[in-house]
């Protein structure tokens, strides 16, 4: 037997393929299906948790911190503090985006920092609060309390380090670009229709689509001027930053990198200077509890309307919440992650164990959910970080800024904080997504306007689900509707017999339409031979079997012949564990010549 993972030319490949078919043929009662074996396959898995190579595989520090070298340390430095100027303006409007006090914010922002840079595998990638989450958050957590929000951090963490643990990073391949593309455009719209309010300085909390138009519709004559022209200049001044950074160098380019600490310092020097000449024109953030946050675990029970709620009484309130936003979390991340790896081959599993113990351990320092973020992404790979460690660089300024900076936060007006998010999430609706869709393959635009609409109208959560199932309709219908080509072969002796091919392999959702096509296509020549092309079925399943067993005998009662060609060796097997007797002589092998020859010798008198 070749050696795992080894190479053969086609010529070998020809042969043992050759040498197969000899020995089903040599060998007919050698067709016996071997349950799986459970106990060497466990021993493999569970072998290898205590060896150097998962190590260094589920540890990536280790292996990039030897190579490290002195000249990486000022690049991934500036990147850090970038990301640091970044986040820390974010990190303040997504606490206030999640009906949560502004330091929360800040406590999300750091830890995810320091825990990534020894777990993760992508260098750009940063783990902080997001614009998703904190909708998110808003949504399952207002009227609940920040202790709900830390909670939740754990079990979203202690869920995604389970995926991790489990291998099932595979599960979002099934959630298709079409979806992602319309999840994240709605998300943004969302996003920035939550924001209206606080741009033009109106009173509401909502944050879902149609209630914030709702919301400024019914209060657009209370608008205040001066929020709303400090909204949209701020808008304007950070459009104008990213338009030129990219022609820009020097101190210029990381001025650009660092536009929304510019508008939210801009923003808070204004304010303040208003304030003392005695005049308060803008709404403002208001008080920061200062300090680093305290070091404890999640809370496990709390206080409610003056009621004690024990962990299973605070899960049941979270509800699909402990679903939803897990899936969002790694949703987000692997599209990041992939988005950056430059067509490098990503280790899904790490990323996830590495996304849940950062929330795991967000939570002892009171963090509301994390997950990537392309933002901050963008501007550290912009910023040219080299490795992981310049996540620490960001973790260390936005603690500094919790112990020293928290009285300056008070002055930051909320129409700046409104312009930092709107101007953001211009840049996640996917325009040129749907572009790409539409121009690549027009039928996928359905479950990209399906998600995007459904998002909207029904809320993120349900409008996500809403399009899986509807892209997984689609699968199930292409699986269920074959290809199938149609052709006469006319032997030497003038007999004619129909070959039917199906272009993939035969189960339980696509055989029916294979038997009825091919019970047409025979009441409508007159064909006495029917062969089944098997040469692209690389697997059948029982029902499958079932139904091709019924399909010779239907056509044996209509005098019809039916031929299996070129079936491999499994298709072979599984057809003759359900009835050797009536399919074993029906397999027939080789080229055309070979087939003409046993169709004449078939329907030889």
């Amino acid at each position: 037997m070749e050696a795992e993972g080894s190479c053969m030319t086609i010529t070998e490949l020809l042969e043992r393929k050759q040498r197969q078919c000899t020995d089903y043929v040599d060998g007919v009662d050698d067709c016996k299906e071997k349950f799986p074996s459970l106990g060497p396959m466990l021993a493999s898995k569970l072998g290898g948790f205590c060896n150097r190579k998962l190590l260094l595989k589920r540890m990536p520090i280790l292996q990039w911190m030897p190579k490290y070298e002195a000249g990486f340390l000022v690049e991934d430095l500036v990147a850090g503090l970038s990301v640091g100027l970044t986040v820390i303006p974010q990190g303040i409007a997504f606490a206030v985006m999640a009906n949560l006090e502004p330091q929360y914010g800040l406590y999300s922002a750091f830890m995810g920092c320091f825990v990534y840079c020894l777990f993760g595998s992508c260098k750009d990638l940063t783990i902080g609060p997001t614009a998703i989450m904190a909708l998110m958050v808003q949504v399952y957590i207002a009227g609940l309390g920040a202790d709900f929000a830390v909670l939740l951090t754990f079990l979203t963490g202690c869920i995604i380090l389970m995926f991790g643990l489990l291998n099932l990073g595979f599960l979002v391949q099934f959630i298709s670009m079409p979806v992602t593309a319309g999840f994240t455009s709605a998300a943004a719209i969302t996003i920035a229709s939550g924001q209206v309010k606080s741009l033009l300085g109106l009173p509401g909390r909502s944050n879902e689509f149609i209630d914030s138009w709702e919301n400024v519709f019914k209060h657009y004559d209370e608008t205040k001027l001066w929020d709303a022209l400090l909204g949209t200049a701020t808008i304007v001044v950070l459009l104008v930053l990213r338009s030129l950074r990219g022609k820009w160098s020097g101190v210029g380019k990381y001025l650009a990198l660092s536009r929304n600490a510019v508008v939210v310092i801009g923003g808070a020097a204004l304010a303040y200077y208003f304030d003392a000449s005695g005049s308060k024109p803008f709404s403002l953030t208001g008080t920061v509890t200062p300090g680093l946050p305290p070091l404890s675990p999640p809370p496990f029970s709390t206080v409610l309307n003056n009621q004690t709620l024990t962990f299973p009484e605070m899960s049941s309130k979270l509800g699909s919440a402990v679903i939803a936003l897990p899936l969002i979390a790694i949703l987000e991340t692997i599209a990041i992650v992939k988005a950056f790896s430059k067509g490098k081959t990503i280790d899904a599993t790490q990323e996830l164990i590495a996304l849940g113990l950062c929330n795991i351990a967000g939570s002892f320092v009171s963090s509301m959910p994390v997950t990537g973020s392309f933002t901050r992404t963008a501007v550290n790979n912009n910023s040219g970080v080299r490795t992981p460690l310049g996540g620490l660089a960001t973790g260390i300024l936005v603690l500094l800024s919790l112990g020293l900076l928290t009285d300056t936060f008070y002055f930051i007006p909320k129409s700046v904080l409104a312009g930092v998010m709107i101007a953001a999430m211009f840049f996640m609706i996917e325009f040129h997504a749907a572009a790409e869709i539409w121009r690549t393959k027009k039928v996928d635009i359905i479950p990209f306007i399906v998600t995007l609409v459904a998002c909207l109208l029904l809320g993120l959560e349900y409008g996500m689900l809403i399009g899986i199932v509807l892209n997984v309709c689609f699968v199930l219908y292409m699986t269920s509707r074959p290809g199938i080509d149609q052709a006469l072969l006319r032997t030497s002796s003038g007999i004619e017999a129909m070959v039917v091919k199906p272009d993939q392999s035969l189960i339980y959702s696509s055989v029916e339409y294979l038997k009825h096509e091919i019970v047409k296509m025979v009441d409508k020549s007159q064909v006495c031979t029917v062969i089944i092309d098997g040469s692209c079925m690389s697997y059948v399943d029982s029902t499958a079997a079932k139904v091709l067993l019924s399909t010779v005998e239907e056509l044996a009662l209509r005098q019809r012949t039916v031929l299996l060609w070129n079936c491999n060796r499994s298709v072979r097997c599984t057809l003759c564990r359900l009835d050797k007797q009536l399919f074993y002589p029906l397999f027939k092998s080789g080229d055309l010549a070979e087939l003409s020859r046993q169709v004449s010798c078939q329907d030889a008198p």
